[in-house]
């Protein structure tokens, strides 16, 4: 009989991305083109299309990254399209759960408990490739560069921001990582909380308040450029940054970048179109693509369910935990 602990060692000892799928189609493959301008016989069941947008940044900015890309999906589809930015990830998993939203660009843990609440009522469409053609990214541990803490031992005792309870590279990850090097964040750490975002944990680094936060990065490119995607990278293109202040002591292994969202109910039409649209968006409207993914890579893959029940299994683990320790 399989025990419990039997059970968490396997979970434990898993890794951190699935085994690639076969026939996704790519960004990068040839003949693909961007949707014709028209209207669409799914509009009868859509009659606008509703975009979220998760938390971690200020919403002045992400409004104003989206908006071209909300023009482009109305004039492309030829009907209204409204962006809601949530305060939160709870927010956007909670309007999925609510049938508020239609799409939207989910972290990799946001979908698994969006898909957790609403019993499967969510699917993934495509993801982000990296510009070496890998769909993944890492979460990054960060330190003022004058605190003196040169690696993780030096976190002993010291104050942690996590950037959100529903993030993966943010939360989850390295709360999950760090098990496995044989640190209890719990016990670990002197003092935890959350930041209310990616860019604020930063700055609540920045400002003293905490000693580290965690954040998420390509891993790619130059570190002293904040590397060539992520949260760093457009704290860096902002002016809200200079990489030279902070100091990367940690990363996680990688993890599968997260997917464009939809509701499983939605008709499969309209989740061609999305999938279309997404994967030529990087040839047909590089400046649009580059907004909203905050950085340059290679464009998008198709993704199924199975490439993020890796992610489920580890909400599922970490509510088991919670519930437990409570």
């Amino acid at each position: 009989m399989l025990t419990r602990r039997a059970a968490l060692a396997g979970f434990i000892a898993a890794p951190l991305l699935p085994c690639p799928a076969l026939a996704q189609r790519r960004s990068v493959d040839a003949g693909l083109e961007f949707p014709a301008a028209g209207a669409r016989a799914w509009k009868a069941q859509l009659p606008q299309l509703r975009v979220g947008l998760l938390g971690g940044e200020n919403e002045a900015d992400r409004l104003g990254r989206f908006d071209a890309y909300r023009a482009l999906l109305e004039r492309t589809f030829e009907l209204p399209v409204r962006l809601f930015p949530a305060s939160d990830y709870a927010g956007v998993i909670q309007a999925f759960g609510a049938k508020q939203l239609d799409i939207a660009n989910m972290s990799p843990a946001a979908y698994a408990g969006a898909w957790l609440d609403t019993n499967g009522g969510v699917e993934p469409l495509v993801t982000t490739e990296e510009a070496d053609g890998s769909v993944s990214y890492v979460a990054v541990m960060l330190v003022r560069a004058d605190s003196g803490i040169a690696s993780i031992e030096g976190m002993r005792g010291k104050a942690m921001a996590w950037s959100d309870p529903n993030s993966a590279s943010g939360y989850l990850i390295p709360r999950f990582s760090l098990r496995r090097q044989g640190i209890n964040p719990e016990q670990f750490f002197g003092r935890t909380g959350f930041a209310g975002g990616h860019e604020q944990a930063v700055v609540a680094v920045l400002q003293r308040q905490y000693d580290a936060a965690v954040t998420w990065a390509s891993g790619q490119g130059d570190e002293a450029q904040g590397f060539t995607r992520g949260a760093l990278r457009a704290m860096v293109e902002k002016g809200l940054v200079d990489m030279k202040q902070l100091r990367v002591i940690w990363r996680s292994d990688p993890i599968i970048n997260g997917p464009q969202t939809t509701r499983t109910e939605l008709p499969a039409a309209f989740k061609e179109d999305m999938k279309l649209f997404h994967l030529a968006l990087p040839k047909a409207h590089p400046d649009i693509y580059r907004q909203i993914e905050r950085g340059g890579g290679a464009g998008y893959r198709e993704v199924s369910a199975a490439d993020y029940q890796f992610m489920i299994d580890m909400r599922r683990q970490e509510a088991a935990e919670r519930r437990r320790r409570n």
